[in-house]
């Protein structure tokens, strides 16, 4: 997806207007996108809580077509114009399907240079334009840089020189992404979670052009590495005569009905209004050095992902209070309970297992201990594992000693609930085995080996040691069929236990 950004300086907050376009629908041979008109609100509710648009002053249009937008910025512009304020800033954004010429807004277009045109023409002193879409790089015809260091530009200040910066979301040969975990686009999701906060890279409780643009590109240069489509790389041209960047928001001043929520370090953090299935708000990434937002008062769900397991609950803020994230009032959560719920992608997570076992004897008296090894299939529901085992049993007296080697082939079919952070599973298992029988004595005792047939029963428990390493104790009843010969056969019962440790493919 691009994102245009045409940047202009801050003024007060009565001449600052915005234009907000959002259009799920493209054209009839295009996916229809579930996020865009989202987007849409997300940032114009950061504008107006953040920084300093007044709601009236805010137009927003979902779904409508290229006309509607058309009209609206004309509408607008001439609105800045009877206001006649020398220090006015226009924002314009636009998330839906585009391509390197126009904007697709459903079934009609928006040629990229005219929306440029009618941004660049406008009577306001700087003009911020976003374009979140596709292959939208060629407005700037610039891949990656690096931007200077921000010159703050606080409200109530005006700048004599006129000032254009373009931002895109993707390099022109690109396609831009929206994901269902952050129920958004990628560069959007990031630059409205920077503008909260964490984008103040300076801690000076604002947060300029060059720090949004830098954390939104950072994230979704991140965030797109893990995906199948591959890496977008947001771009930019600056054409701020000079002056290197410009403050958008204010997240260090709290406005009415806002409040700050602090969150831990350590760890990466998505904040749902409401509840688990509410919109994302804003995430705080593992390594941001800010970890407090300004958000509006209410409640909000809170999932931080650790190595192991996530930590998720609902907080409540009230007006002006400030307040941190404790992991107490959290629930630790596993991910595979996360993914039954269908809040989180659930990632296949085959496990490489190792372990000894003990079980009773087959048949001599001793214990039979040995080694087992299998490979877990991880099918969602169930887990199937082959697995290989092999014991050995010993007894003897004074005329005659015994060694007894079983050797199976079995395969354990399981299924996992989660408690807390331990797995509890119940499992039934079905195999073969070689039982090797070696005999010594002053006498003649030749070796035989039997066949037989396992089938057996289980339970047992996984308790993480890491994110990708298990511990595993496990009981088994096993009823095992043993062939002497055609006519002669005889079944014995085993009970077992196993330790092992697995590791997560």
């Amino acid at each position: 997806m691009l994102a245009l950004v045409a940047l202009c300086g801050v003024a007060h907050a009565g001449s600052r207007y915005a234009l907000v376009l959002g259009n799920d629908a493209g054209d009839r041979d295009e996916q229809r996108l579930r996020y865009a008109e989202l987007d849409a609100d997300r940032l114009a509710a950061s504008l107006v809580g953040l920084g300093g648009f007044a709601s009236g002053d805010i137009v927003v249009v979902r779904g409508g077509d290229a006309d509607t937008a058309r009209a609206a910025l004309i509408a607008l512009n001439a609105r800045i114009r009877q206001v006649g304020a020398s220090d006015a800033m226009l924002v314009v954004y636009y998330s839906g399907h585009a391509d390197a010429e126009r904007l697709h807004l459903g079934a009609s277009s928006l040629p990229l240079p005219q929306l440029e045109q009618l941004v660049r023409g406008s009577p306001a002193a700087f003009r911020m334009l976003i374009v979140d879409a596709c292959r939208s790089g060629a407005l700037t015809r610039v891949k990656g840089g690096t931007v200077g260091a921000p010159v703050p530009i606080v409200l109530g200040e005006t700048l004599a020189a006129d000032g254009v910066v373009l931002w895109t979301a993707s390099a022109a040969s690109e396609q831009a992404q929206e994901s269902d975990a952050i129920k958004g686009s990628f560069f959007t999701h990031f630059l409205v979670s920077g503008l909260a906060g964490p984008a103040d890279a300076d801690g000076d409780g604002e947060v300029t052009t060059t720090e949004a643009y830098e954390y939104a590109r950072a994230g979704t240069l991140r965030a797109s590495s893990r995906t199948l489509a591959g890496m977008q790389h947001p771009t930019f041209r600056d054409e701020l005569a000079g002056r290197d960047s410009i403050v958008l928001t204010r997240p260090g001043t709290l406005g009415p009905r806002r409040a700050r929520l602090r969150v831990p370090a350590g760890r990466d953090v998505l904040i749902l209004a409401g509840g688990p299935e509410g919109p994302v708000i804003a995430e705080v990434g593992l390594h941001d050095r800010v970890r407090t937002l300004n958000v509006r008062a209410g409640t909000y769900f809170v999932r931080a992902r650790l190595e192991t397991h996530l930590l998720e609950g609902a907080v409540a803020i009230a007006v002006g209070e400030e307040k941190a994230v404790d992991d107490s009032a959290l629930t630790r959560v596993s991910y595979v309970r996360v993914a039954a719920k269908g809040v989180v992608e659930r990632p296949r997570r085959d496990i490489i297992e190792a372990g000894m076992i003990v079980r009773t004897a087959l048949v001599d008296d001793g214990a039979c201990a040995g080694a087992i090894a299998g490979y877990v299939f991880d099918l969602g529901w169930v887990t199937v594992a082959p697995r290989l085992s092999g014991c050995r049993e010993r007894a003897g007296n004074v005329f005659l000693a015994s060694t007894t080697d079983a050797l199976a082939l079995d395969v354990r079919v399981a299924h996992a609930w989660q408690v807390g952070p331990i797995a509890v599973s119940a499992q039934v298992q079905l195999g073969g085995a070689a039982v090797i029988q070696r005999f010594s004595t002053m006498g003649v005792a030749p070796s035989r080996t039997t066949g037989a047939v396992l089938f057996g029963v289980g339970v047992g428990i996984a308790l993480p040691l890491s994110r990708n390493l298990t511990a595993n104790l496990a009981a088994e009843l096993t009823s095992v069929t043993l062939e002497r010969d055609p006519m002669h056969r005889e079944t014995a019962l085993g009970i077992g236990t196993m330790l092992g440790i697995g590791v997560v493919r």
